[in-house]
């Protein structure tokens, strides 16, 4: 993963309505900690800030003027959830060659075999890698296989210099499972609404037409269509 250059400036106003004002100049609040230092306080660049953090792992040189250069992984960011924009950032510092335990995402690809269904059954993995090569997804391939084939965290093909720390060597990352018939899901639709109270819809037209038939005679007409 390529390392992101950031810009900042020492913050020396705190609270909420300092904060506020550091928004609308379109820029974000952030503290900067980790390796015994003390936490430095710092305003970044908001569209630049809001790019680089599209990866929750992603790596970044924050340079402040005049002061050494530190390099450092989000920790917890906090969005406006409406707006969706960053309202704060806390950064860790970190190493070149340091190990750092991060969540990244499980990508698929390929094509199972037909008529199969693809269970993804852990969206992320946690992994211990070297901070400076965090890889942005892993990787499974699932083309061609077929229902009852099971991808445990032992069959994964790490990037190199990556370690599976989230749990055990059998846990289940995806199930490749039949793929469910009309019927059943038809059955299981019924059985939904039954538990829900949802009474069976009737189709009216069919009803009516029915009733628009009335009756049949003995010469295979029905009543409505006979002559007076």
């Amino acid at each position: 993963m390529s390392e992101i250059v950031l810009k900042a400036t020492r913050r020396e106003e705190f609270g909420k309505g300092a904060a506020r004002r550091i928004r609308r100049a379109d820029l974000v609040p952030a503290v900067v900690y980790g390796h015994g230092m003390d936490p430095l306080h710092i305003t970044l660049p908001g569209h630049e800030t809001l790019l680089a953090l599209r990866n929750s792992n992603a790596l970044m040189s924050i340079d402040l003027a005049g002061e050494k250069s530190q390099l450092v992984l989000p920790k917890q960011v906090q969005r406006d959830p409406i707006k969706g924009t960053i309202e704060h950032v806390d950064l860790i510092v970190v190493r070149r060659g340091e190990k750092v335990t991060v969540e990244v995402s499980v990508t698929l690809t390929g094509e199972a075999a037909p008529d199969t269904l693809v269970v993804l059954d852990n969206q992320t993995l946690t992994l211990e890698a070297e901070a400076t090569n965090i890889p942005e997804h892993v990787e499974v391939s699932v083309e061609g296989l077929e229902a009852g084939t099971q991808v445990t965290a032992a069959d994964l093909v790490l990037p190199e210099g990556s370690t599976y720390v989230g749990g055990e060597p059998d846990t289940l990352i995806v199930n490749i499972t039949n793929a469910p018939t009309q019927e059943q899901l038809d059955a299981e639709l019924a059985e939904a609404e039954a538990e829900a109270g949802i009474e069976p819809t009737v189709d009216e037209d069919a009803e009516g037409d029915e009733a628009e038939g009335g009756e049949e005679t003995e010469d295979g007409e029905s009543e409505g269509d006979s002559e007076e």
